[in-house]
């Protein structure tokens, strides 16, 4: 590829890459656009530039290690004396969630990967 060719195609990923975080941020709230923009994540992950690739992987992990936690919270709040305890983590585990995608959108906008 020429290197108009591979800044356009970089250009495309980072806008996919883009939607992905605001569809990762919607489901802070709605949870389905989550689940699609994890399926896109996986979908688009093996043919993106490096770059690109570690937002992927960045949100994929996000969202699996929030998944994990959430069910923990679950638990808890079943046993009935974890319920102060589950509603506490369920409100970290946003925090944390908004967190990660934030960080991830600066740095697509600074044009650097994300770390690991």
């Amino acid at each position: 590829m020429t290197e108009p060719d591979i800044q356009l195609v970089n250009q495309e990923q980072r806008t996919w890459v883009l939607f992905m975080y605001i569809l990762h941020l919607f489901g802070a709230v709605l949870a389905i656009p989550s689940i699609v923009a994890l399926v896109f994540n996986y979908l688009l992950m093996d043919r993106a530039l490096p770059e690109t690739r570690s937002h992927h992987r960045w949100m994929i992990r996000t969202f699996w290690w929030a998944l994990a936690w959430t069910i923990l919270a679950c638990v808890l709040y079943i046993t009935l004396i974890g319920i102060p305890l589950a509603i506490l983590l369920w409100g970290l585990i946003w925090l944390w969630w908004m967190y990660r995608q934030i960080r991830g959108l600066l740095r697509l906008a600074d044009y650097r990967p994300m770390p690991g």
